[in-house]
């Protein structure tokens, strides 16, 4: 829930630790709530009523009781909808708001006026404020994308990345509001999804081009800049929550496939050519299940999904008989192969090419999800996360070695496809969350373990690195990578939240 009134009390009761001792001060809010006001038809409170919401896909049921003041809370509800809210008493006719869909991390206010069961009244039209967010001048600077517009939204890749460029402060990729990237916290179904050593990227497999979690899984997205949330915080740039989809009474599947080569890319540069081989290729392939395993108890969500990119190893060729233009390097082709028979004859070391071979970015997820309803005022839910992603790379280009500046591939320097190397993430995260709502109380339990290892593997077996220049800069490089390869990151990140809250009046203390 949002903090509410100028009382704001904010107990720690579990601290969140990882291995990388870094601590992990934010979390991920993964729900959405409804209050309001039941009141009779002359305005005043009613004191013995009850609220219940019902998500009609899977059948959730949520109740509150109301206040002496006629307030009701209902706190921690499944996101989107469409939800029927129904407001009874004794005494009175029952009234419902139905449709309702609820955004992530937002408080949706719906007020009830009853009127007595005595009395038949005709024409009598009740307003409710829908879509109207609690103190919506109050919840912080924050950008929402709903299930249907991430249903709709345009994407070529396919990534998130593409729905957080929809938020006015973004610079088109993950810095928001001028901050680094590295500043962000990024969270998945409330776990901390950050890479804790900060290398590169500020989420795992974004150093291999990946997404931790499928696209078509994503339920919602939410940008926070400067919430109000008592549970948001630990960042400086942007607080980036998704949620992932759940099962509901309806059986649910999908199967599909992305493709795209290189007749969708361009060749030409101002009318010229470029002479480099543009070949490459992109396939993204999954299959997503859902529904019920026991109706209105329990239900199920799992994709997997797999991605093979194919591409040019080096936008250059080396130059043959002295030609010259777009994508041709000025190493002679003569001179390399030179360089590559030498290393052949007299050391028994193939460097490998040096123009025409091709890199490859591929990653396997998979994602599975349990809902269950234990009870009408409690729901569990357990999460299982898996990447698996790879990513070639030539030698750092921006490397300076000892002699001589660019290591290519470039107009004035080519390596040899041996003096690179393999980016490889691998992720195992598990989490489980536990809600609870009684007539002045709910409680969040929340536990997560993320297994995250980053390493990079060599293309070439063990062997001295050379570079050779030519008028103080690079001209090639072979042997084995020296620098990246020893990046070898384990990290393991243990979350444990406990968020109780208590409504008192118009405040709520968490």
């Amino acid at each position: 829930m949002r903090r509410s009134g100028i009382w704001r009390v904010t107990l720690a009761l579990l601290a969140a630790a990882s291995f990388t001792s870094q601590q992990v001060a934010a979390q991920g809010v993964t729900t959405s709530a409804l209050t309001g006001t039941v009141v009779s038809t002359d305005g005043q409170p009613i004191t013995v009523a009850s609220v219940t919401a019902v998500h009609l896909p899977s059948g959730t049921q949520y109740r509150a009781a109301v206040t002496s003041t006629g307030r009701y809370n209902l706190p921690n509800l499944r996101i989107g909808g469409p939800y029927r809210v129904t407001a009874t008493s004794i005494g009175y006719e029952p009234k419902s708001e139905n449709d309702i869909t609820l955004a992530l991390g937002q408080a949706s206010r719906i007020d009830f006026r009853l009127t007595r069961a005595a009395v038949t009244l005709q024409g009598v039209t009740v307003t409710a404020e829908r879509d109207a967010l609690l103190n919506a001048g109050r919840t912080g600077a924050s950008m929402t994308v709903s299930q249907l517009k991430v249903a709709v939204t345009p994407s070529i890749k396919r990534s998130t990345r593409d729905l957080t460029r929809l938020d006015p402060r973004s610079d088109g990729n993950m810095s928001f509001a001028g901050k680094n990237w590295l500043y962000n916290n990024i969270s998945v179904d409330g776990s901390y999804f950050n890479n804790p050593y900060g290398l590169d990227d500020p989420a795992p497999g974004g150093q291999t081009n990946a997404e931790p979690i499928p696209y078509d899984a994503v339920a919602e997205l939410q940008v926070s800049i400067a919430p109000f949330d008592v549970r948001e915080g630990g960042f400086t740039g942007a607080n980036v929550n998704t949620v992932t989809k759940s099962g509901t009474n309806e059986f649910r599947g999908s199967v599909y496939s992305f493709l795209r080569n290189d007749a969708f890319e361009g060749n030409e540069v101002s009318g010229q050519k470029v002479v480099a081989n543009p070949d490459l290729s992109y396939n993204q392939t999954g299959l997503s299940l859902s529904g019920p395993i026991m109706r209105d108890k329990l239900f199920f969500y799992v994709n997997g999904e797999i991605e093979r990119t194919k591409y040019p190893g080096s936008d250059f060729v080396a130059s043959t008989g002295g030609a010259t233009g777009l994508g041709v390097s000025r190493v002679q082709a003569s001179v390399m192969d030179a360089i590559r028979q030498r290393m052949i004859s007299a050391y028994n070391y193939d460097p490998g090419p040096y123009e025409g071979y091709f890199f490859h970015t591929d990653n396997d997820k998979l994602i599975a999800k349990l809902d269950w309803n234990m009870r009408p005022n409690q729901t569990l839910t357990l999460r299982y996360n898996y990447l698996d992603a790879t990513r070639d790379l030539n030698p750092h280009p921006f490397v300076f070695s000892y002699a001589f500046t660019g290591r290519g591939p470039s107009s004035t320097s080519l390596p040899f496809y041996k003096a690179g190397y393999a980016i490889k993430n691998n992720l195992h995260s598990l989490a489980a969350e536990h809600n609870g709502r009684w007539d002045r109380f709910a409680n969040r339990f929340f536990a997560s373990y993320n297994r995250f290892r980053d390493q990079r593997a060599p293309f070439s077996e063990d062997f001295p690195t050379i570079e050779i220049g030519e008028g103080g800069v690079g001209y090639t490089t072979l042997g084995h990578e020296p620098f990246s390869i020893h990046n070898v990151l384990d990290q393991d990140v243990v979350q444990l939240t406990n968020n109780l809250s208590y409504f008192r009046g118009k405040h709520t203390y968490t």
